[in-house]
């Protein structure tokens, strides 16, 4: 059967939690069995947790300290690295300084976003590596005890990405390799978030929340999420279905450039974030994609006679570029 014609319109109710454990078995058909899970989660849902994902605790804790230290800086310093600056979509966005979901008036949460980057501060790190519409360097606040743990975070989230591809390519029935060329240079960008408290009594009727319903751009995105429930993820009858924060889980989803590829098999499915708490929500979502140059053409698993290929082949870095200016686009506008 094609995966083509496996495609559902799920009406989920909850997001499926997958132990990762197998990811690095040396027995094939443990690393088939997990795949076929992540293969009916991508289809029917676009959502899941990954759990013994293998990321330390300190390297995530850390890092979340050093988020926390920079959003507590006075706003004038945050600007100095103000993310519109940037050509390469590097640095700190404010409060309402995004527009996710062009229907909104912006977003209420403030950001700062990294590339790639080595991890050994010894190395010339005044070489940018050439990824494209992305290159450039990435800049850094004036904060001792940031940039270090900030890296090593997004180092070890790299790695779970890279061992992540093996197992989508089993789910696509093709070599557990098909990504490996595709991915010499990780294309993954990740942002720190903070979300203010919100009160419950604007949140429908001003058009701003923490984010606006949107799809993310990249093949997948990888979330660590604190306590505070925020994220919300749309089912096929429009009911927002809580992802609901799990200890020691990661959230992980599909983004447009991975939904393109798959002619929608795998979905990319439309969420928001909505900090109804009354206390400070952090997040830190590392968005995942192929290097650059490579272009996204249908899967031959995922397109049928009864479903043929829905979208023109782009090169990634030319996707993300344009969704990204467009998302900023709308906030210089507001």
């Amino acid at each position: 059967m094609f995966l083509a014609d496996r495609r559902t319109d799920s009406t989920f109710e909850e997001i499926p939690i997958i132990d990762f454990t197998d990811a690095s078995s040396s027995d094939p058909k443990r690393r088939l069995a997990l795949a076929e899970k992540i293969r009916d989660a991508c289809i029917n849902v676009g959502f899941f947790y990954i759990t013994n994902h293998g990321v330390p605790e300190d390297t995530i804790t850390d890092a979340v300290a050093a988020g926390k230290k920079f959003f507590a800086q006075p706003i004038s310093s945050k600007l100095h690295l103000d993310i519109h600056k940037a050509k390469n979509f590097k640095g700190y966005t404010a409060l309402l300084g995004e527009n996710t979901d062009p229907t909104g008036r912006g977003d209420l949460h403030e950001g700062f976003d990294i590339g790639w980057e080595e991890q050994d501060s010894s190395r010339n790190l005044d070489s940018a590596r050439d990824d494209s519409a992305m290159s450039g360097l990435n800049v850094w606040p004036d904060l001792p005890g940031f940039r270090e743990p900030v890296l090593s975070y997004y180092h070890s989230i790299v790695q779970l990405g890279l061992r992540l591809f093996p197992l989508f390519a089993l789910a696509l029935d093709l070599p557990e390799n098909f990504f490996e060329d595709k991915t010499t240079k990780p294309a993954a960008i990740m942002r720190l978030l903070h979300y203010p408290p919100q009160s419950p009594t604007t949140l429908d009727n001003d058009g701003v929340i923490g984010i606006g319903a949107h799809t993310d751009y990249e093949c997948f995105t990888i979330l660590w999420q604190d306590t505070v429930s925020a994220l919300q993820v749309r089912n096929a009858d429009g009911k927002w279905i809580d992802a609901v924060p799990i200890p020691g889980a990661f959230v992980l989803n599909i983004g447009d450039q991975l939904a393109r590829w798959t002619n929608d098999v795998f979905k990319s499915t439309i969420h928001r974030a909505i900090n109804r708490s009354g206390q400070e929500r952090y997040s830190i979502p590392l968005f995942f994609g192929v290097d650059y140059d490579v272009l996204l053409e249908p899967i031959p698993s995922c397109i049928s006679p009864e479903m043929p290929a829905k979208y023109e082949p782009v090169k990634a870095g030319d996707y993300v570029q344009s969704r990204l200016e467009e998302t900023y686009a709308q906030s210089v506008k507001k």
